[in-house]
Formats: C-alpha cells, structure tokens, sequence
C-alpha cells in the first residue's frame, strides 16, 4: 500500500460528532457522579479519547468503549468519566476530545449550561 495514499486518505476523514450527557439527577445525590461521552459518525474503527476537568487532563476513573460498527458504515464508542458531585457542583469545565486519524472534536460543559430539569 502507498503511505502517501493512505495518509491523504486519513486528511480527508471527517471529524467525529461527540455529544456529551450530564450525571443524572439521581446521580447528584449520591458522592460520585458520571459523564458520558458519545462519538458518532467516526470514519474509523479506533480512536484516541481524553478528557480534562478544568482545563487539567484527567487519565484516572475514564472508562471507554471499544468502537461499535453502525449500519451506515461508520463507527461510534462512548467514554465514562466519573468524578466527584463536588467537582461537578463547582462548575468546572469538563472536556471531552475524540481524535480519529488526523481529525479531532472536543466538546465542553459544565453545570451551569445544564438544563435543571
């Protein structure tokens, strides 16, 4: 296989649409709570997922799911962070960031920006 090929091909990949969801309400009763990340449309079967609480990476308490082929011939995975309610209840930014070949998204929230619902 031709690596200039191969690495033109992985430029033109389009980036992964990452939808974050907030702890539930239940969730913040209770001393921990957990985020959830979802990737979608994804070119590829793998990626690299990080995530950063205010602006810190954050690499201990993340669990990630391997990439599940759709029918539309891309991939999704989802990435689990979970934190303490207090950290949550301080409204620090959490960051999710989803990079797959040479393209990346990075979603943002924070409670303040959360429906209370």
């Amino acid at each position: 296989m031709n690596p200039k090929i191969l690495f033109n091909s992985y430029s033109t990949l389009p980036p992964p649409v990452l939808t974050i969801l907030p702890p539930s309400s239940d969730q913040l009763k209770s001393c921990k709570v957990t985020l959830v990340c979802l990737a979608s449309q994804m070119a590829m079967g793998y990626a690299d997922v990080s995530w950063t609480v205010g602006g810190s990476p954050v690499t201990s308490n993340i669990v990630t799911s391997t990439a599940v082929p759709q029918d539309d011939k891309t991939f999704q995975l989802s990435s689990y962070l979970t934190t303490d309610t207090s950290e949550w209840n301080q409204d620090k930014e959490f960051s999710c960031k989803v990079t797959v070949g040479s393209k990346f998204t990075e979603k943002r929230i924070k409670k303040s920006e959360c429906s209370t619902e």
